[in-house]
C-alpha cells in the first residue's frame, strides 16, 4: 500500500522513538486523524501502531475496522499484543457507548482478541471501582470455561477473576478456589514491585493494600 507523504514522515520520526511518552506527545501534536491512524496501523510498524490506537476517531471505527484490528494483532508477540490492546482499550473502546455495546457482546465471539478484550473490559470496570451487577453471572462462566480457553483470553478471564475477589468479598472465596484448582500463573516469575497474576496472591495482596 502507497503511504501518503504526511504518513512517510510520521514513519520515519518514529525510527527513532524509544519511549512511550515521545508517542503521546506525537499523538499530542496530531490529536484526531482516523485515516492517517489505518494508514499506519496497515503499515504494520508496532510503534507506528501504538501511535495509531491514539489518532483514531473512535467514532469513525467500524465492526470491520475492529476485526481487522484484533485479526493483526495476531502478528505481534504477547507483550506487543498487550500494550496495543490496553491503549486500544483504554483510548478508542471504552470512550464510546456504542462501542463498549458492542464489546460487551464479545464473549463469545470466534476471536480471541475480542474475547480478550471483553473480558479485560470486565475486569477494568471493577479495579475503577464500578462494580457490576453481572459478577455473579460471570464467575460461573469463569469457572466452566477459563481452564479450557486460549491463553490469551485466558490471562484476561483470569484478571477479571482477580478483581471480583479483590472488589466482592461475598465472592472471594470462589475466587481464590478458582484460583487453586486451575493454578494458572502460579509458578511464572514476578518482578519487583509488581502483583502476581496467580488468583491467591492476587487477590490477597491486592486486597490488603485497601484494608
Amino acid at each position: 500500500m502507497a503511504l501518503s507523504s504526511k504518513a512517510k514522515k510520521l514513519i520515519a520520526e518514529l525510527s527513532d522513538v524509544t519511549k512511550f511518552g515521545d508517542i503521546k506527545k506525537l499523538a499530542k501534536a496530531i490529536k484526531l486523524d482516523h485515516d492517517l491512524a489505518l494508514e499506519l496501523w496497515k503499515h504494520g510498524d508496532y510503534f507506528a501502531r501504538l501511535l495509531a490506537t491514539l489518532i483514531l476517531d473512535k467514532k469513525q471505527l467500524s465492526e470491520k475496522d475492529i476485526d481487522n484490528i484484533a485479526a493483526d494483532l495476531l502478528q505481534h508477540n504477547e507483550s506487543e499484543r498487550n500494550q496495543l490492546s490496553v491503549w486500544l482499550l483504554a483510548n478508542q473502546l471504552t470512550k464510546d457507548k456504542n462501542l463498549i455495546a458492542l464489546m460487551e457482546g464479545w464473549q463469545q465471539h470466534s476471536s480471541p482478541m475480542l474475547r480478550r478484550w471483553f473480558w479485560y473490559h470486565q475486569a477494568r470496570l471493577r479495579w475503577m471501582g464500578k462494580i457490576q451487577e453481572n459478577s455473579a453471572e460471570l464467575l460461573e462462566i469463569l469457572e466452566k470455561t477459563m481452564g479450557k480457553e486460549d491463553p490469551d483470553v485466558q490471562w484476561a478471564m483470569n484478571f477479571c477473576a482477580g478483581w471480583i475477589g479483590v472488589f466482592e468479598p461475598k465472592l472471594r472465596a470462589r475466587c481464590v478456589k478458582l484460583g487453586k484448582k486451575l493454578e494458572l500463573y502460579k509458578d511464572e516469575p514476578v518482578a519487583k514491585n509488581c502483583t502476581p497474576s496467580y488468583l491467591p496472591e492476587f487477590i490477597n495482596i491486592e486486597v490488603a493494600k485497601r484494608t
